[in-house]
């Protein structure tokens, strides 16, 4: 008859279930997999996927009773650096559905909504675009082998049981202000030509007040914005690239990979 420790049985729940938190905690708050079109039971039986080719590799975790104070520490550790991954690639996606948004609102297109299926959420059209194209970028540069790869890092670099080094992610938050400055490039030269655009058709109204300036304006203002917009998107590849770049550094920061 096979008999089993509570060493052994520690040894195993601690080996597995530890990267197992963190990886599902990643899972289901990281852009693409972790949104409503995907199901919770999908999203699960990829994480016990991840981690049992995972788990082989990784060093030895520590050894707790699985139902001992410390071990719901740990559990929760896992699960907080986890969703810090994931929320760190939702800022580098939300900052391109947000820019969409803003130059929808600006070009009078934000009447045109539709329901976002990732979030469930009335969102305008350009602001979906927005995120589809990003999706499909991200996926195409094999940016989700690049997230699991420092994820799998991360285990050396972050072990469990280490604790929570709360000054080097205070310093991180900071850093992440680069959000802020890379939503205003993406929408600053569009919004400042249609601005230009609206001041010549005040200037218009001025110099003509028999002029219906709300039948004219509103038509043309939404055509040359849709224009400017496409011109836009001749270098959005580039533009992508770099903050792509910028947002994986950010997650290699967290994780301490270098």
């Amino acid at each position: 008859m096979l008999e089993l420790s509570n060493e052994q049985i520690s040894g195993w729940v601690g080996q597995f279930l530890l990267p197992l938190f963190r990886i599902a905690a990643m899972l289901m708050v990281m852009p693409i997999i972790g949104t409503q079109l995907v199901p919770n039971r999908v999203r699960l039986y990829l994480a016990l996927a991840i981690s049992v080719v995972l788990v082989p590799t990784l060093p030895p975790m520590p050894q707790v009773d699985a139902l001992s104070l410390r071990s719901l520490l740990l559990i929760l550790e896992q699960v907080l650096i986890g969703a810090m991954f994931g929320f760190i690639l939702q800022l580098f996606f939300h900052l391109f559905a947000v820019a969409g948004q803003i130059i929808a609102m600006q070009m009078g297109l934000g009447f045109a909504s539709m329901v976002d299926p990732t979030n469930g959420v009335s969102v305008p059209v350009l602001g979906q675009f927005m995120l589809m194209l990003v999706t499909l970028l991200f996926l195409a540069i094999n940016g989700h082998l690049v997230v699991l790869e420092i994820l799998a890092e991360s285990f050396v670099t972050l072990p469990s049981g280490q604790g929570l080094m709360v000054n080097h992610y205070w310093e991180l938050a900071g850093k992440l202000g680069w959000v802020i400055g890379a939503g205003l490039l993406l929408t600053l030269p569009m919004v400042t030509a249609l601005l230009v655009i609206n001041l010549a058709f005040g200037v218009m109204t001025r110099a003509a007040p028999q002029l219906n300036i709300f039948s004219i304006g509103f038509p043309l203002t939404l055509a040359m914005g849709l224009v400017i917009f496409w011109v836009g998107l001749s270098d959005f590849g580039n533009l992508f690239q770099a903050l792509a770049s910028e947002a994986l550094q950010q997650l290699s920061e967290f994780a301490l990979v270098r």
